[in-house]
């Protein structure tokens, strides 16, 4: 199966001609998942996604793979259970695309935490989550903690809790799970809407769908349909004749980055602020980012942003647990924010509405997933999973295997698992030198890429060679990451490569800047746009950079 932006038109007939077992309406980490379940048990799979793959929640989030610590306190024992032990399988399965990450939780006298119920809590969550022995958690003085990062406060200072996470791309993993999908057969297409349900009787039998690239709208028809469009899960559902009384209640999660000249952090924290809520402070790649923010959202779900009130709240964050950074409002480089889809409970504040996952199946045979975390992704793709294989055997008597994804590498993840990958990642930075790549380019490239990174490899050694000095719009590495983007991954707009396929709009906005004006050439010739798709996606990608950096109030 195809994964490129230039086969659209035949995996569009793909889904045309063919009758699937599985419709998955939704392209982010949930709908991903399923797919991959799905189509790895032999299911015929064909998944649509309205924006782009991970374009909604699954590219807005704090970027962890985390068990949700805080969930203790409101004993959600079993979600912090599951959740827990799904981390280290996501990064045994993508060791490329998540990093376990030490985590500081600074304790301080009258705050939310004290040293006696954090150590009994970190204990329970190392119990609960299955951590291995050389993760778990430690307790620290006040001077330890000081050591691991003198930033925080030291005014009121008892000590530390510190333990593991893991730090994820969010989108990258999105993407490396539809490709594995892919592998095993699914047909998934990106700027596809699903308008309406199509009917057997008084069963769900397919979509009409319409790509809004161009327009044209047709019917792909299958047995079972699910719905794992996350924010929009309530909108999908509408269009169905059998919805439940459930319902969602958006939240709005923001982040900010700032430069690590201006903020040098050098330890993850996760800090309680003096309202209550706990905000994460992280390094990565020379940027601190700190978020999120959790308010109730009512506005348009595809594209949530930064308010005046959102930047100010994590600054002051900032300044009440880092009282000698002074991290102005001009200091904030980039932004993003994430609505998350979570299940309605009455009374109840943002921060205090659960994370749990819900699957509602409605009298026409269509399945909602609602809720959930990043974190419990391929399980609750198997819960759902689960339920399509036992229906469809009511419907067809075909039986299906058990869940396969466990054990499963995703996409870039055969390196030989966690154990293997630094081994890998060593062997593969010395043969990049072998394609012209730099030994720091080439470092970089696998750690984004994985097992696929041999395809970038050749890509930019090609690219030196057969082309000349004048021709050369973009150096080679960049070259490659593009290509392989449009080629392996279905990158569509300039957006899909800066936000999605490389990150670079939420850490490097920069290096945005620097080179937004060659990609766009490079791939209006690649996508064969004219003179007006191009402007169009030029003013697209200006729009992007100033969301990302002006608040939403004070645009002109």
């Amino acid at each position: 199966m195809s994964f490129s932006s230039l086969q659209r038109n035949q995996i569009k007939e793909q889904l045309i001609q063919e009758h699937f077992d599985l419709i998955v309406i939704g392209g982010g980490i949930t709908g991903a998942g399923i797919a991959l379940d799905a189509s790895s048990r032999g299911m015929k799979v064909a998944l649509v996604e309205m924006q782009d793959f991970a374009a909604g929640t699954s590219s807005r989030s704090t970027k962890l793979v985390h068990g949700g610590l805080r969930y203790l306190k409101q004993y959600e024992v079993r979600m912090v259970a599951e959740v827990g032990k799904e981390r280290e399988i996501v990064y045994e399965n993508g060791p490329h695309v998540t990093t376990p990450e030490w985590m500081l939780l600074p304790i301080h006298k009258g705050g939310s935490f004290g040293m006696f119920s954090t150590s009994v809590g970190l204990r329970v969550y190392d119990y609960l989550a299955g951590v291995k022995k050389n993760e778990r958690r430690k307790m620290l003085s006040a001077s330890k903690t000081l050591e691991k990062e003198p930033l925080i406060k030291k005014k009121g200072l008892k000590g530390g809790g510190y333990y593991v996470e893991y730090r994820t791309d969010d989108a990258r993993l999105t993407i490396e799970v539809m490709k594995k999908a892919v592998e095993h057969g699914a047909a998934a297409l990106n700027y596809v809407k699903a308008e309406h349900f199509l009917y057997k009787g008084k069963k769900v039998k397919g979509i009409q769908a319409r790509d809004v690239l161009t327009g044209e709208t047709f019917e792909v028809n299958s047995q079972k349909v699910v719905n794992a469009s996350g924010p929009w899960v309530d909108q999908v559902r509408k269009r169905d004749y059998s919805v439940n009384n459930k319902k969602l209640r958006h939240t709005k999660g923001v982040h900010i980055v700032i430069d690590q000249a201006k903020f040098p952090l050098k330890q993850a924290v996760y800090f309680d602020t003096p309202d209550g809520r706990m905000v994460f402070a992280i390094p990565r790649e020379g940027k601190a980012y700190v978020g999120t923010t959790d308010t109730f959202f009512e506005g348009d779900t595809s594209s949530p942003q930064m308010t005046e009130d959102d930047r100010e709240y994590l600054l002051k964050a900032i300044l009440y647990m880092f009282p000698n950074v002074k991290v102005e409002k001009e200091d904030v480089e980039s932004s993003w924010a994430g609505v998350r889809p979570l299940i309605f409970e009455e009374g109840k504040d943002p921060s205090e509405i659960s994370r749990k996952d819900e699957v509602w199946e409605g009298e026409s045979g269509l399945v909602t997933i609602a809720g959930g975390k990043l974190t419990g992704y391929r399980k609750m793709a198997e819960h759902v999973v689960d339920l399509i294989a036992r229906r469809m055997k009511q419907e067809t008597q075909k039986n299906y295997p058990a869940s396969k994804t466990k054990h499963m590498p995703i996409s870039g993840g055969d390196v030989g698992g966690s154990a293997g990958f630094q081994s890998f990642l060593e062997k593969k930075t010395i043969e990049a030198e072998q394609f012209g790549v730099s030994t720091e380019s080439g470092r970089e490239l696998v750690q984004q890429y994985g097992s696929n990174v041999d395809e970038l490899f050749k890509v930019a050694h090609a690219y030196k060679k057969t082309t000349t000095a004048s021709e050369k719009e973009l150096p080679a590495e960049i070259y490659a990451i593009l290509l392989y983007s449009i080629n392996e991954e279905m990158a569509v707009t300039p957006i899909d490569f800066f936000m999605r396929r490389t990150g670079k709009l939420f850490f490097d906005i920069e290096w945005v800047k620097q080179w937004k004006k060659s990609v766009v050439n490079v791939m209006a010739i690649l996508l064969d746009w004219n003179s007006d798709l191009k402007k169009k996606y030029m003013i697209e990608l200006d729009n992007a950079i100033r969301d990302a950096q002006v608040p939403v109030n004070k645009r002109i």
